[in-house]
């Protein structure tokens, strides 16, 4: 994906998460009805400009059958990614209603969105588990569907809630299941500011997607990321039943901060094995691996 210029563009990209049958699709109609309100109802030229774009399960011919089974959820939620890249353009919001449950996903697409200087926020619609589950089973007796009991406990039992804490889930909006409806204000305010034009994101090297052109670039991904964990374990070693702690990894630009409670070796090398997933398409000096590595272990470590 080429590096955009850095003039303001007027696109804005939304994740809708939360649980199957919480409603997501249900505040995206809102959130939509009341960007085409505002979009109409203005007089500025850059906001009339503005036009929506929904994506969800249904526009893009997926069923709900395809969270069965790993393989066919792998292939919709690239079908979601790559549907969301082609309709980002300027002056489009876009609005992204998918289950977006991992976290790794919506990381994703927020290095997707900062690549082509795309403001993102996510809107978590907090339905809670038990009403989402009474919702789904109306659902299931009625003509709408619904999904099948044991496909819905797995995707609540594997659902990672949004943080704030994280730049990927930032900025997060919160939309209970009492409120009559979302906080569209700030939202806007967010995504579009008041004098309609969103605030400028500028790409950086971790961001940037662009083929993979190196021959040796995963082997050195795969290398590079085992030594930021073997950095890790090795301290953990030498200073055994130790919560927190800071650790230096040469070549990066910041120190990797560990928790309280320290991560066991399963853990990172499960963190590993998601964020080389994410990069294997981008071309990284070492450098840039262990910079954005180490941003990504501390973000998990916040959540």
């Amino acid at each position: 994906m080429p590096v955009c210029d850095q003039r303001i563009s007027n696109l804005e990209l939304i994740l809708i998460s939360g649980y199957p049958s919480s409603g997501k699709t249900y505040r995206s109609q809102q959130l939509l009805e009341f960007f085409e309100r505002k979009i109409s109802e203005s007089e500025d030229p850059k906001v009339k400009r503005l036009k929506t774009q929904h994506i969800d399960d249904q526009s893009l011919g997926l069923s709900r059958d395809v969270y069965a089974t790993a393989r066919a959820e792998k292939d919709a939620r690239a079908t979601l990614s790559s549907t969301i890249k082609r309709v980002l353009g300027r002056d489009t919001i876009v609005v992204a209603d998918g289950m977006n449950y991992i976290k790794g996903f919506r990381y994703q697409l927020y290095c997707e969105a900062k690549a082509v200087q795309t403001p993102s926020c996510v809107v978590h619609v907090g339905t809670p588990a038990q009403k989402s589950r009474a919702l789904n089973d109306e659902a299931l007796k009625s003509s709408t569907g619904g999904y099948e009991p044991e496909i819905f406990e797995n995707l609540v039992f594997r659902y990672e809630e949004p943080n704030g804490m994280t730049r990927w889930d930032s900025p997060l909006f919160t939309v209970p299941y009492e409120d009559a409806q979302p906080p569209y204000d700030a939202i806007w305010e967010a995504m579009v500011g008041s004098d309609g034009k969103a605030k400028v994101v500028r790409p950086n090297a971790a961001t940037v997607l662009k083929p993979a052109s190196e021959q040796n670039y995963l082997y050195e991904l795969d290398r590079t990321t085992s030594e930021v964990i073997s950095a890790i374990t090795v301290w953990q070693q030498d200073h055994p039943g130790e919560g927190g702690g800071e650790i230096n990894i040469t070549g990066a630009e910041e120190k990797i901060v560990l928790p309280s409670t320290a991560p066991s070796l399963p853990q990172l090398q499960r963190l590993r094995r998601q964020f080389t997933a994410l990069n294997r398409q981008h071309t990284l000096s070492k450098s840039r691996i262990q910079t954005l590595f180490v941003d990504y272990l501390n973000d998990a470590f916040q959540s």
